[in-house]
């Protein structure tokens, strides 16, 4: 049976190119490290900012919480989301995930991301911009 993303049927022209990095990526709120990862993928999506998404396997466990929250894209699917709890205080619906992604982005399955204008984001150790995923400036 198909699975197959609504969008892209009404914008033939959109793309989420979803790519394997070889880079180590770490997730940090303050000196909580929240995830680890050696096998990060990048998705660049039309006119969005690029998100990266790491194996939900590479996230301590011990400090996530799922919750209630889902959105949708018509492109990638349902979203799931989860809290994670630190010393200093809990980031709500910070990291989110598509469980059951559409057939187009199935490589995303079993992946999260985070917002990452909320935690630190650290590319083989050097910290990223804080820019939270979405539209880019340019949506004409």
């Amino acid at each position: 049976m198909s699975n197959s993303a609504p969008g892209f049927e009404k914008h033939p022209g959109y793309a989420v190119d979803i790519e394997t990095k070889d880079v180590r990526l770490r997730v940090l709120a303050g000196a909580t490290v929240i995830a680890d990862s050696t096998r990060p993928v990048a998705v660049t999506e039309t006119k969005h900012h690029p998100v990266w998404y790491l194996p939900l396997d590479d996230v301590d466990a011990s400090i996530i919480t799922a919750t209630e929250t889902s959105t949708f894209c018509p492109f990638k699917g349902h979203a799931s989301y989860w809290t994670i709890s630190t010393a200093h205080g809990d980031l709500e619906d910070v990291m989110w995930s598509y469980r059951e992604p559409f057939d187009e982005c199935l490589e995303l399955k079993d992946y999260v991301a985070f917002y990452t204008d909320r935690v630190d984001l650290e590319i083989d150790g050097k910290v990223g911009d804080r820019v939270g995923p979405g539209w880019t400036e340019d949506r004409g």
